[in-house]
């Protein structure tokens, strides 16, 4: 890394880095009653807002969402004049999913190989913590040259949605020139890399109900309608014979310009067993940043443990569907519904319910923000270019905050590179990414601020 005082200073301060994000991470925030009490969310929120008034932000405030959720925000002052980021993180995070999986505990940061592991390290705990070191930095070295804000969200892995609605109600609080959003992540450690494109998703939940209640699958079973069996079907035709995803009506053929993930590559960074097929046609960037994706991502049906010769009389699954940039969530959503309805064998009963929802995001690279930020990233990651990538999760924010400010420029980086392992048992965090991306994000807003001045 080129040497120069803003990176010094993130150098130095990476020891105290590691001790804020272990105290973040252990603070089991998972935004669903079902799995962690509120208080773990409150206790994580309430962090936040004093590293932000240690930091001296000003109206420093716990915003209540609309859906039960609490979104940190502050504001730094720049000087009269300078143009205003907006800088954006969350707090909360996925379950732990399978504790045994995990080779330490997952709500205590632990050093390893040279990565920080823990729940949240890098999705997004490590992106407020990356916010608070460029900060620091530019004021151990001059000034912050713009005015901050921050948000910090506290439902964002639910995807219901309670930031973009307060943002739509109170449109002036979020109000900014450009807007940084840290929850993405680079190509792979060591390739400085901006999000320009994120799927959007819709997230729903099936139940198939048959009989009044369970069978003796003896004496009932061959004629008595299974209902874990006709969800299994209806589950099955969202694919196609090659694993692609088939819904009726939903285009399914869009190609992927741009940066490619040679398949070796993507074998290595998503675990897939020797000798196991990748499913669906196309390039591995057509897979996973411009086509639709569906996920079975839970499923309640009689477990194997205990389990009795029984007929089920009803089976749910939530099912997960990820939408390119080009389609319409809402629209993806009714096709995903009548699909089916239509599959559904027997004349079974079914019930459908929408739990979450965010449209696709594509963002303008052409901008002098991204100008900005080219420069920056070769400054923090010397000999290496800035690229742009698509990334096919969803950040359902992205799309209202364009929507509420048509002007504001939107850059998505972040820590988030496969070795990270977000969403999975042993998420991590690299150090050196930490600290490679806050001195970029801190010389991009010195950048920024540059190419403002008249």
């Amino acid at each position: 890394m080129t040497a120069n005082p803003i990176a010094e200073t993130i150098r130095s301060l990476m020891p105290r880095a590691k001790t804020e994000l272990a105290e973040l991470v252990a603070f089991e925030s998972v935004a669903d009653e079902a799995v962690a009490p509120r208080s773990e969310c409150e206790a994580a929120a309430n962090w936040v807002a004093d590293a932000l008034r240690a930091e001296d932000f000003e109206d420093v405030a716990l915003l209540d969402t609309p859906d039960g959720s609490q979104a940190v925000y502050g504001i730094l002052p720049g000087p009269a004049g300078a143009p205003t980021v907006l800088l954006y993180a969350h707090y909360d995070v996925q379950p732990k999913l399978d504790e045994a999986a995990w080779l330490t505990p997952p709500f205590e940061l632990t050093e390893r190989d040279g990565r920080w592991y823990g729940r949240g390290a890098a999705d997004c705990k490590g992106g407020f913590i990356l916010h608070l070191l460029a900060l620091r930095a530019l004021k151990a070295n001059g000034g912050v040259p713009v005015t901050v804000k921050v948000i910090v969200e506290g439902s964002e892995e639910q995807g219901t949605g309670g930031l973009e609605r307060y943002a739509e109600q109170h449109p002036e609080v979020l109000t900014a020139d450009t807007i940084v959003i840290g929850d993405a992540g680079n190509f792979r450690v060591g390739l400085p890399t901006v999000t320009a494109t994120l799927r959007g998703m819709t997230m729903i939940r099936v139940q198939i109900d048959t009989l009044e209640g369970n069978l003796h699958s003896g004496q009932f079973g061959g004629a008595a309608p299974d209902a874990l069996a006709a969800l299994i079907r209806v589950l099955d035709s969202l694919r196609g014979p090659d694993g692609s995803t088939v819904i009726d009506g939903l285009p399914g053929d869009k190609a992927w310009e741009g940066l490619q993930y040679p398949e070796d590559d993507f074998r290595q960074d998503a675990k897939v067993l020797s000798g196991v097929d990748l499913p669906g046609a196309g390039t591995v960037a057509d897979r996973i940043w411009a086509r639709p994706a569906v996920t079975v991502v839970g499923i309640d049906c009689h477990p194997v443990a205990g389990a009795t010769p029984s007929i089920p009389a009803s089976a749910r699954a939530q099912i997960s569907l990820r939408v390119p940039p080009g389609q319409d969530a809402a629209e993806a959503t009714k096709l995903l519904f009548a699909h089916i309805e239509k599959h559904t064998p027997w004349n079974a009963r079914v019930s459908l319910e929408q739990v979450g929802q965010g449209q696709a995001f594509q963002a303008d690279t052409s901008s002098p923000a991204y100008a900005s930020m080219a420069d920056a990233m070769r400054i923090a990651y010397p000999g290496q270019e800035m690229q742009t990538a698509g990334m096919g999760g969803s950040i359902p924010l992205c799309n209202t905050l364009a929507s509420l400010y048509p002007e504001a420029e939107i850059l998505l980086i972040g820590l988030s590179e496969p070795e990270a392992q977000i969403h999975a048992p042993n998420e991590s965090v690299s150090p050196e990414e930490l600290e490679r991306l806050s001195v970029a994000e801190a010389h991009f807003l010195v950048n920024y601020a540059r190419s403002k001045q008249v």
